[in-house]
């Protein structure tokens, strides 16, 4: 739950350019997922673990500033609905934190099953669900499971390949470039639900 270290730039401070870049290696990951989806005849249509439900954390400050962009475009009571549930949802986290305990808590993003911001989804979530791979200089490759409905409904097929690591590695530059060009360094650590609680509590000092 780590916090940015410095104050990260208004997202609409931001160079469009990246923006773009980040928008284009997002879709070369949903063409690939859809692609290996496909083949192994996958949905995650009707799952009742719903992966918004699992506490991932996203460790860039594109990503951050990414999400922010989207809810920026949500109705003003939307968005204030939005912050509440990401607020409470922290709170929970820090409570359960603090007594050694897991909890799962639906994203805040997530309304009626569905995620209201899915075209701002960061990377974690759109490549979550299916058997992948990750290769490491100087390591042996690395290779992950799927989420537990792809396991009941997949799970006896052979695996076919789904490699990460151009979408890692993509994500990799993207930041560090972006870093330079913002001034920017360090990294964060931090769930959807905190960036925008983290967000709307940054607003709230500016204008008090």
């Amino acid at each position: 739950m780590k916090a940015p270290t410095q104050p990260a730039p208004l997202h609409d401070t931001v160079p469009a350019s990246f923006f773009d870049r980040l928008q284009r290696l997002y879709d070369a990951m949903d063409r690939g997922y859809a692609q290996v989806a496909d083949h192994y005849g996958f949905s995650c249509e009707g799952c009742k673990d719903n992966c918004c439900r699992t506490r991932f954390h996203h460790h860039t400050y594109l990503e951050y500033l990414f999400v922010l962009r989207g809810v920026a475009t949500l109705d003003t009571e939307i968005q204030l609905q939005v912050q509440l549930r990401a607020a409470q949802i922290c709170r929970s986290f820090d409570q359960a934190d603090g007594l050694g305990l897991q909890v799962r808590e639906m994203c805040p993003l997530n309304v009626d099953s569905r995620c209201i911001l899915y075209s701002h989804r960061p990377m974690i979530c759109r490549l979550h669900g299916i058997p992948h791979q990750l290769r490491k200089p100087g390591q042996n490759t690395l290779y992950g499971p799927g989420c537990s409905t792809f396991d009941k409904r997949c799970g006896n097929k052979p695996y076919y390949r789904f490699d990460r690591t151009p979408f890692y590695i993509g994500m990799a530059r993207l930041e560090n470039e972006f870093k330079q060009a913002v001034g920017l360094t360090g990294r964060i650590k931090m769930t959807i639900a905190r960036i925008i609680a983290y967000s709307a509590e940054g607003r709230e000092h500016e204008t008090h």
